[in-house]
């Protein structure tokens, strides 16, 4: 089940402050800047990249996801390995709010989001 539009409205407020304190200086965010979107029960961060051997074109890299399950009121923390798919973040596999999942992405004492 998606979140609700308060759920929504709540986390985005969550995400904007974070993504402020990420998102690199404005003059280079036509280059690289750091966005996140809701996928259902999901949200996933990533940096947006320009091509440097395509101007004007960019992809996605994603950082980190994490996956509410409503049942056990737990978000899942996921990092995303060189063979592209989703693992579970071990050193912290579950946090109790995103809030909580964000200060874990910030903090990558593992070097596992940012790299």
């Amino acid at each position: 089940m998606a979140f609700n539009e308060h759920e929504l409205r709540e986390h985005q407020a969550t995400l904007d402050a974070f993504l402020e304190k990420r998102r690199p200086p404005e003059q280079v965010r036509d280059q690289v800047d750091v966005d996140c979107r809701v996928e259902g029960q999901s949200i996933v961060i990533f940096e947006r990249r320009s091509l440097w051997t395509e101007p004007g074109r960019t992809i996605e890299v994603p950082v980190a996801k994490t996956t509410y399950v409503r049942t056990q009121e737990t978000w899942k923390v996921y990092w995303q390995r060189r063979d592209q798919k989703w693992h579970s973040y071990e050193p912290r596999p579950e946090v109790d709010s995103l809030a909580d999942f964000l200060d874990v992405v910030d903090a990558d004492r593992h070097g596992c989001f940012w790299g």
